[in-house]
């Protein structure tokens, strides 16, 4: 898999007065797409946690908005996992409208056990591709 698509679309409550996405109303969208990803892996979070304790938590995001979503707009969050460090993965992300680049985000994700940095077992590493 080279990317996951998550498809979703813009409701009242993610714009602005003027109709427009409101700008961290991406971020809730960037979410979905990350959450979806990693359940398309074969990854119950939840039941990760429950059984080894270990979670994933934003550490960095670095977004770029390009061209504003509307009202209405059916939208795609793509999502690829790019490269694993040690108790880390970098996630590579795009909103689009059709074919066209609205947002585009960098993030880094920390994998965590009791609240400290933890290897993500490799069982569960195998499941995610990267590249």
């Amino acid at each position: 898999m080279t990317h996951h698509r998550f498809p979703l679309r813009v409701y009242y409550e993610d714009t602005d007065f003027s109709g427009v996405v409101y700008h961290a109303s991406y971020l809730r969208f960037f979410e979905r797409g990350r959450t979806e990803f990693i359940r398309s892996c074969g990854i119950d979070q939840q039941a990760l946690h429950r059984e080894t304790g270990v979670y994933f938590v934003v550490r960095r995001m670095a977004v770029d908005w390009l061209k504003p979503a509307l009202m209405d707009d059916e939208l795609v969050v793509e999502t690829k996992a790019v490269k694993f460090g040690g108790a880390s993965m970098e996630l590579s992300q795009r909103i689009l409208r059709g074919n066209e680049v609205l947002t585009t985000a960098e993030v880094l994700v920390v994998i965590l056990k009791e609240g400290r940095p933890t290897r993500l077992p490799d069982s569960i590493r195998a499941q995610i591709p990267a590249g």
